[in-house]
């Protein structure tokens, strides 16, 4: 057992020199013109064979639905190796924005001060939840902020800033002006297909802040406590244990599965944003966990959840977040 565990990482040396290739591998492998049917991306990971990890490096191709090798044309079978590198199979579905679902119920009410993990939204969204309370890197005194993703803030890139941020969120009763808890204060722009082909995006993050008063929010995660710092994106190893607390499933555990990942998420009907570095793990959110904060079990943030499927979780590196939106994670 404890071999078979072991063989679920990589060593610091195999990660790096995997990361390195995957970068360049990724841009020719998942040109639209020739993507391979079902593959939704491509990342870091171990390889599998018999249902068990050998802990040697692979590329881990992403497709929606595996596909028995018989009942593919020669054109449409995964290359055995990309670069240098063994390829793999995971099956992750069709990721999709995570903006709501069924809640865990004490996580939809009305929280003040309002902790990490609860209900969350701009007006026009449905529900998602609050990361984390941040402080920015440069002002003084600092001013405070509300951590979730773009698609729960700025309503997917179509917010203004100003607008009224609610907690709990519309679906779950919150009304304006009564239950404002923020303002939208700054949004990373998502690159979405159309009108920008995918080959062309460069999205790192789905993310965005919401200013708010330090009175009305505390440091804690539901369910987690706090933070004590965060893993730089070249720390994130595959197979490492991960937990979060979202408006809808609550406290959940995963683990890493897939790093440096490149990959296709939808953002609606015919709405595609292709996203770079990114964490993929097991299956541990749905509908409305979108913004969620992805902790070791040491309480250090691994990254921002923003999208998901049945079978897995897709993760914005929180090196990436922190650099994009000059903040930095608060205990304060």
């Amino acid at each position: 057992m404890a071999d078979t565990h072991r063989k679920m990482f990589l060593s610091a040396e195999a990660l790096a020199r995997t990361r390195r290739v995957c970068s360049a591998a990724a841009e020719d492998f998942l040109r639209k013109k020739r993507l391979l049917a079902n593959v939704q991306g491509l990342g870091v990971g171990v390889k599998w064979k018999d249902g068990q990890p050998t802990g040697e490096e692979a590329l881990v191709v992403l497709v929606s639905k595996k596909v028995p090798r018989a009942h593919l044309a020669g054109h449409e079978l995964i290359p055995p190796k990309l670069g240098d590198i063994q390829t793999d199979v995971l099956q992750i579905g069709f990721p999709e924005i995570q903006a709501v679902s069924f809640a865990y119920p004490d996580l939809r009410s009305r929280v003040r001060p309002a902790v990490g993990g609860v209900s969350l939204g701009h007006p026009n969204i449905t529900a998602g939840t609050l990361g984390i309370p941040v402080s920015d890197r440069t002002s003084v005194p600092h001013r405070f902020y509300v951590l979730s993703n773009n698609h729960v803030l700025a309503d997917s890139n179509r917010a203004h800033l100003g607008d009224r941020i609610l907690q709990p969120a519309r679906l779950d009763g919150g009304r304006e002006p009564e239950d404002t808890l923020a303002q939208l204060a700054q949004f990373i722009p998502v690159q979405i297909e159309p009108p920008i082909e995918r080959d062309e995006h460069r999205n790192l993050v789905d993310a965005a802040l919401a200013e708010t008063h330090p009175a009305d929010i505390s440091p804690e995660i539901a369910q987690i406590g706090l933070v004590s710092g965060f893993l730089f994106a070249h720390e994130v190893n595959v197979g490492m244990l991960v937990r979060k607390t979202g408006r809808t499933t609550g406290y959940t555990i995963g683990r890493v599965t897939v790093v440096n990942a490149t990959v296709d998420v939808g953002y609606g009907p015919g709405l595609i944003a292709r996203f770079q570095d990114q964490i993929v793990t097991t299956a541990m959110s749905a509908g409305g966990d979108s913004g969620s904060l992805v902790v070791t079990f040491d309480n250090l943030a691994v990254g921002l959840l923003f999208a998901g499927s049945p079978y897995a979780t897709i993760v914005n590196q929180i090196e990436h977040v922190q650099n994009l939106l000059g903040i930095e994670i608060a205990p304060r």
